[in-house]
C-alpha cells in the first residue's frame, strides 16, 4: 500500500470518528431534551408549575413553537401575567396569528379586566373579515377556553364572510352546550342531510343528549322534527333517520314501518329489516319480532335469510308454547332440517333442535347425538366451539358435569378473549357450582367479575357473593348445597321441583344470608307461572326485609313490570320505576326503568 493510500485511509477513519462522535452527541442531547420535557409535563400534572417553568423556559429557547403553549399555561397558573403577556407579544411578532389575540384577551380576563379582554376578542374576530379561514382556529381556541359565545361568533362570522365554509356541526354543538337544544337539533339534522357521510357522527351526538334527557322532552323534540321531515320530504334519508331514532327508543314496530318505506325504494336495505328483527327478539318484543320476520319470509328468496327467520320465529314459539305443543314444534324443526339439510349452513338450526330435544322433550341423548354428528361436518373453530358449548349445556342438564367442564374448557382455549370464551368461563363456573365444588367456583368467578361483558360480570359478582356470604355463617354450606340443587332443577326446566326446593330453603333457613337470593328465585318462578300476585308478595319481602341486599333493584324493576305489563296498574308501577331511576343508576335495569317512567309520565308524547 502506498503512503498516499495510507494517508487517505487514515483521513477517512478520522472523518468517520468525527461523524460518529457528532451522532452520539446528537443522540445524547436529544435524550436529555426528551427527559427534561417529560419531567416538565410531570410537574404540570402534579400542579408544581414553578418547577415546570424552570425547565420549560430553557426548552422554549430551543423550540418556541412546541413549548410555548405549556409555558404560557404555567405562567397563567402562577398568575405571572406580565410574563404571560410578554411571551404572547413575542409569539405575535414571530407567527402573526390572531389566536394570540385570544390568548392575550384571556390573560386580561384572568386579571378581571373584562373590558380589555373583550377588546382583544373583538380584535381577533375582526381578523376573520380579512381572512375567513381564521374562523376555525379562532372558534377552536375559544371553545378550549370555554368562551362559547365568542366561539359561536367566530364560526358564524366565518360562514358569513365565506358561505362556502361549513361550521354547522360546530355551531350545533355550541348551541347544545349553551342550552339551546332546539337550535342544536335543527342544525345537526341539516348538517347530517347535507353531509350524509357524517350521519353517524350526528347520531352519536344526539345519543349523548338522549342519555342525559331525564325528562324525555328532547326525545319528543327529535321525534316531532323527524316526523315533520318525513312528511315534507320524500327523501328516504329521513325514513332511515327516523328508524334509527325508534331503535334508540326500542320501539321496533315503529322502526319497522320506516324500514319498509326504505325497502320499497331501496331493496338492498333488506338486511336492515333482518337486523331489526334480531333486536326485537333480544328485547323480548315478540309480537313486533313476529311481524317483522313474517315480512322477511314473504319477501326474500335468500336461503340464509329464510333460515334465520325460521330460526327466530320458532325460537319465539318455543319460549311461549305450552307443553302440549312440543310434539308439533319438534315436527317443524325436523321439517326445517330436512328442507335445509344437516350442513354447516344450517348450524344454528341444528343447535336449536338439539337444545329443544334435551331441555323441552327431556331427551338429552337425542340432542347429544345430533350435535356429535354435526361435529363431523367441516366446521371452522368458531362453529366447533358453538357446537361444543351446546353439548356442554346438555351435559350439565344430564348432570354429566365433568364432561361439560371439559367442553367448556375447550371453548375457552380455542377462542381466547372472545365473548363466547367469556360465556364458556361463566358456564364452567356454574357447572362447578351445580357440582357443589364451591371453592373452585369461587376462584373462577373472581376473574370473571372484571369481564368486558356487563351481563357476565354481573352474574359473576352475584355468584361470588352468594358463595362467599353463605360460607361465613354456615361452614358446612348446608343452605348453599340445597340452593345449588334447586338452581340446577331450574336450569333443567323442572320448575315445579325447583319451586318446592326453594320454598323448603326459605322454611329451613329463614333469616340466613341465603334468604334474599331464594326469594328472588321463587318470585321469578311464580311470575313465569303467571301467578303475579304471589310473585309480587315475594318481591315485596325483598324490598321490606333486605333493603341492603344486592337484589333490591331487581325486586323493584320486576314488580314494576308486573304492574305495568300484566296487571295494567300504572299508578302502582310508576313509583317503583321512579325509585329505580332515582336510587339505582348503576343497575342493569336502569335504562329500561327510565324509559318506562317517562312513558308513564307522558314525556314521549308529541
Amino acid at each position: 500500500m502506498t503512503l498516499k493510500s495510507v494517508t487517505l485511509v487514515h483521513y477517512l477513519f478520522l472523518f468517520m470518528l468525527k461523524k460518529i462522535g457528532f451522532f452520539v452527541l446528537f443522540l445524547a442531547s436529544f435524550w436529555v431534551s426528551a427527559q427534561n420535557e417529560q419531567l416538565a409535563f410531570n410537574y404540570i400534572d402534579a400542579g408544581e408549575y414553578e418547577k415546570a417553568v424552570t425547565i420549560l423556559e430553557e426548552l422554549y429557547t430551543k423550540n418556541k413553537q412546541i413549548y410555548s403553549d405549556k409555558l404560557l399555561y404555567c405562567y397563567q397558573q402562577l398568575k405571572q401575567y406580565d410574563k404571560a403577556l410578554k411571551l404572547i407579544g413575542e409569539l405575535k411578532v414571530k407567527y402573526n396569528n390572531p389566536t394570540f389575540l385570544v390568548e392575550e384577551g384571556y390573560v386580561y380576563q384572568l386579571q378581571k379586566k373584562q373590558s380589555e379582554a373583550d377588546k382583544k376578542y373583538e380584535e381577533a374576530l375582526n381578523e376573520i373579515n380579512k381572512n375567513p379561514n381564521y374562523a376555525y382556529n379562532l372558534g377552536s381556541i375559544f371553545e378550549r377556553k370555554v368562551l362559547l359565545e365568542w366561539a359561536l361568533k367566530a364560526y358564524e362570522n366565518g360562514q358569513k364572510v365565506n358561505p362556502n365554509l361549513n361550521f354547522d356541526y360546530q355551531i350545533a354543538l355550541l348551541q347544545g352546550q349553551l342550552g339551546n337544544l332546539d337550535l342544536m337539533l335543527e342544525k345537526l339534522l341539516d348538517y347530517g342531510y347535507k353531509n350524509q357521510e357524517n350521519t353517524a357522527l350526528v347520531q352519536n351526538q344526539l345519543s349523548r343528549f338522549l342519555m342525559d334527557d331525564t325528562e324525555g322532552t328532547f326525545a319528543a323534540d327529535i321525534r316531532k322534527a323527524l316526523l315533520l321531515k318525513t312528511q315534507k320530504s320524500q327523501d328516504v334519508y329521513w325514513n332511515q333517520f327516523l328508524s334509527w331514532f325508534f331503535v334508540q327508543q326500542k320501539e321496533y314496530g315503529k322502526a319497522f314501518v320506516q324500514e319498509k318505506s326504505v325497502y320499497k325504494r331501496n331493496p338492498e336495505s333488506f338486511i336492515n329489516i333482518v337486523t331489526l328483527a334480531k333486536m326485537a327478539i333480544e328485547e323480548k318484543q315478540s309480537e313486533d319480532a313476529k311481524t317483522i320476520l313474517t315480512f322477511v319470509l314473504e319477501n326474500t328468496q335468500d336461503l340464509d335469510l329464510q333460515m334465520q327467520a325460521h330460526h327466530f320465529l320458532i325460537s319465539i314459539e318455543i319460549e311461549n308454547a305450552p307443553q302440549t305443543d312440543y310434539i308439533i314444534i319438534h315436527q317443524k324443526l325436523q321439517e326445517l332440517l330436512k328442507k335445509y339439510g344437516v350442513t354447516p349452513f344450517s348450524l344454528d338450526l341444528q343447535i336449536l333442535t338439539a337444545h329443544f330435544e334435551a331441555f323441552y322433550l327431556k331427551q338429552p341423548e337425542l340432542g347429544k347425538q345430533l350435535l356429535q354428528n354435526t361435529l363431523n361436518l367441516p366446521l371452522n373453530i368458531r362453529q366447533q366451539s358453538k357446537i361444543k358449548m351446546e353439548l356442554a349445556d346438555i351435559m350439565v342438564f344430564d348432570e354429566k358435569f365433568n364432561q361439560a367442564i371439559l367442553f367448556y374448557a375447550q371453548v375457552e382455549e380455542n377462542l381466547k378473549n372472545d365473548v363466547l370464551a367469556h360465556e364458556a368461563s361463566m358456564k364452567l363456573a356454574k357447572a362447578n357450582f351445580y357440582k357443589k365444588d364451591f371453592d373452585w367456583t369461587l376462584q373462577q368467578v373472581k376473574n370473571l367479575k372484571q369481564s368486558s361483558s356487563l351481563l357476565i360480570a354481573n352474574d359473576a359478582v352475584e355468584l361470588f357473593l352468594l358463595i362467599q356470604d353463605n360460607s361465613v355463617e354456615d361452614s358446612l354450606r348446608v343452605a348453599l348445597q340445597a340452593y345449588a340443587k334447586a338452581d340446577l332443577q331450574l336450569y333443567q326446566k323442572k320448575n315445579e321441583e325447583a319451586l318446592q326446593s326453594f320454598l323448603s330453603i326459605l322454611q329451613k333457613h329463614k333469616g340466613e344470608s341465603i334468604e334474599d337470593e331464594t326469594l328472588l328465585k321463587v318470585a321469578k318462578i311464580y311470575e313465569q307461572k303467571k301467578e303475579y300476585t304471589t310473585a309480587l308478595n315475594y318481591y315485596q319481602n325483598i324490598l321490606e326485609n333486605h333493603k341492603e341486599g344486592i337484589y333490591i333493584d331487581e325486586a323493584l324493576f320486576f314488580s314494576a313490570e308486573i304492574y305495568k305489563k300484566h296487571l295494567m296498574d300504572n299508578e302502582k308501577a310508576k313509583p317503583l320505576y321512579e325509585k329505580m331511576v332515582l336510587e339505582h343508576a348503576d343497575s342493569l335495569y336502569y335504562t329500561e326503568s327510565r324509559k318506562q317512567y317517562r312513558t308513564l309520565r307522558g314525556d314521549t308524547s308529541i
